[in-house]
Parts: C-alpha cells; sequence; structure tokens
C-alpha cells in the first residue's frame, strides 16, 4: 500500500513560522515521524510540498494512479481553493484532511475547509501528530477499499461524518 502525504503552501516554514501556533517541529522531522509509523504498519509513503496550487492539484491527479491514499494538508488553501476540492473528489482514492492547529478554535474563516466536503475525512489540532493520525486513518481507508463513490452527507452530518466542521 502506498499513500500520498501532501502538504501546501508555507508548511515548508514549519519550525520557524508561528511557533506559538504551529509550534518547533519542521516538516521534515514530520515526516521522519510519518516514515516510521509507516514502516511500523507495512505503508509505503511518498511525501511531496508546494506552495503553488497547480503543483498540489498535480500530485493529487497522479496519486489517483500511483497511491492508495492521501494525506493531505492545503494550508492556507483550505479555506479558499475550490480547483483543490474539485480534485479531491475528482481523484477516487480517499483522502483524509489533516492541520496541526485546531482550525476550529482560531479565526473564523479557518472553521471553514473548501476540501472537507471532498475528503473522507479530517483530523486536526494534534501537532506533528496529526500527519499520524492522518496516515493510520488513510491507511484504515485505503485497506477497507476505501474507494466507494461519493456519498452526499445528509443536512445533519454537514459533510465532517460528525468530526468536526461542518456548518455553525
Amino acid at each position: 500500500m502506498r499513500i500520498l502525504v501532501l502538504s501546501g503552501p508555507n508548511l515548508n516554514l514549519l519550525g520557524e513560522r508561528e511557533t506559538a501556533v504551529y509550534g518547533t517541529t519542521t516538516l521534515a522531522v514530520i515526516e521522519d515521524q510519518v516514515t516510521a509509523r509507516a514502516v511500523t504498519i507495512g505503508v509505503d509513503v511518498r511525501f511531496a510540498q508546494s506552495n503553488h496550487e497547480g503543483e498540489l492539484i498535480d500530485h493529487l491527479h497522479a496519486a489517483r494512479r500511483e497511491c492508495d491514499a492521501v494525506v493531505f494538508n492545503p494550508g492556507g488553501y483550505t479555506h479558499t481553493s475550490v480547483a483543490l476540492r474539485d480534485a479531491v473528489a475528482a481523484i477516487g482514492i480517499p483522502v483524509v484532511e489533516v492541520h496541526l492547529s485546531n482550525v476550529h478554535a482560531r479565526e473564523s474563516f479557518r472553521a471553514h475547509s473548501m476540501i472537507a466536503a471532498a475528503a473522507r475525512g479530517q483530523v486536526a489540532g494534534f501537532g506533528a501528530t496529526s500527519y499520524v493520525l492522518g496516515l493510520e486513518a488513510a491507511a484504515v481507508l485505503a485497506s477497507a477499499g476505501g474507494r466507494p463513490a461519493s456519498v452526499q452527507p445528509t443536512s445533519s452530518e454537514g459533510g465532517q461524518g460528525g468530526m468536526g466542521g461542518g456548518e455553525r
């Protein structure tokens, strides 16, 4: 099983920028932690990071043929990118959205994710561990044949499967 771990804009600066919010752990250290966990659960991981929306879309498109699932931290694009949301919806493999901080406890604009309705789930607020938890969730979804047709949530589910987000 192969899983893409994809990180969006500014995540290359982890450990340096806004450490009060994102901590001092670098993206390289997070990738080491994810790799260590992947080895223990028998998953091959591939990493990519880009500050460019089109490159992120290209990585998602490639993943549909090369990977069984995606762990995706869209960074600031979470709240603005219909194009990334559409790419996540189009690829036909499970995508787990991850965030280091609890986006629902921050500025109000961060509480809405454009990606969430197309992703299979969301992990937020656990710092670097969010990536490891996202990997574990993606592996479970992929091993369960997590490639079903998109299921539209009912209005009471808010598109989050009961795991945060939704309309507020």
